[in-house]
């Protein structure tokens, strides 16, 4: 971790353990580093009687402190909806789930989530959408200043400063975003689809950073993308799911060396990684290439 984004982490807020030793919401999961997450027989279904919808599972989960885990599926498999259940948004319907060991009960606070969105307040500027974070949660200002500092020189923002979200490009408004998941030093970083609606030279060079953010202080990442050379691209391992409802029907350890280049076709093995998905869905009717 840079010295700028250790010292800007010094304070932290960390709330007691409930008396279960349940997370309930707002509580503190870990100290800033990656957090563990661990699921069994995860399922959600919406709804009920004729409106019953099973958009997940059951599926396990077992991400270590730390780890960049990718999650690729195809349309309406439940990625999305498994992410949710981590971040404690939604409850199971069935199974169990724990962040660092402790069941998941509630909404937890220390977590960043990016979306394919930006999700930006068009009315601040990018500074002071990053900076809400702090105003929400009631933090010390100076250190949460000096952390979003930090993350603006890390992600090529300075001199966005003071400017509003009309004002950035389509790159520059979802680099704002991540700093904002991350200036409150979270223990997991949750993203949905964050490229998705970039172009293909943005989407290379925003991989890179965050790649080179995520070796600097190592948060548990679960990055959900429908892209293939994304998910090989970042991720320590990749879960492949199933047509929905998702269940995970393959796990894909990636052994290639970090940090990895903007041509990931320099390594033979992506090709061999990448073709093992491509494979997979084929054989779920995903992809038809006769």
């Amino acid at each position: 971790m840079t010295n700028e984004l250790k010292a800007a982490g010094k304070d932290r807020l960390e709330a007691p353990e409930s008396q279960d030793g349940a997370l309930n919401e707002g509580d503190a999961i870990g100290t800033g580093k990656g957090a563990s997450i661990s699921g069994r027989g995860l399922t959600k279904v919406f709804g009920t009687g004729p409106d019953t919808h099973h958009a997940l599972g059951p599926i396990d989960l077992d991400i270590k402190p730390g780890e960049f885990v990718g999650l690729i599926g195809p349309s309406g498999c439940g990625k999305s909806t498994a992410m949710l259940l981590a971040a404690g948004l939604e409850p199971v319907t069935e199974g169990t789930i724990e962040v660092d060991g402790k069941p998941l009960t509630a909404p937890i606070s220390e977590v960043g989530i990016v979306f394919q969105d930006h999700l930006l307040l068009e009315f601040r500027t990018a500074m002071k959408n990053v900076m809400l974070q702090q105003e929400i949660r009631g933090l010390d200002k100076r250190t949460m200043q000096a952390r979003a500092d930090a993350l603006f020189a890390k992600l090529k923002l300075t001199g966005a400063e003071n400017r509003y979200p009309w004002q950035l490009s389509g790159g520059m408004r979802q680099r704002v975003s991540i700093a904002r998941a991350l200036v409150h030093d979270p223990s997991m970083l949750l993203m949905d689809e964050p490229f998705g609606a970039l172009d293909a030279i943005t989407r290379t060079q925003i991989r890179h950073d965050l790649e080179t953010l995520w070796l600097e202080t190592r948060k548990t990442v679960l990055f959900i993308t429908h892209s293939i050379e994304e998910a090989v691209g970042l991720s320590d391992r990749i879960l492949v799911m199933s047509n929905g409802p998702g269940t995970i029907v393959d796990e894909i350890h990636v052994d290639l060396p970090r940090p990895r280049p903007a041509h990931l076709g320099e390594y033979p093995d992506f090709a061999k990684y990448a073709q093992r998905i491509y494979a997979t869905f084929e054989k779920l009717g995903v992809y038809n290439f006769k």
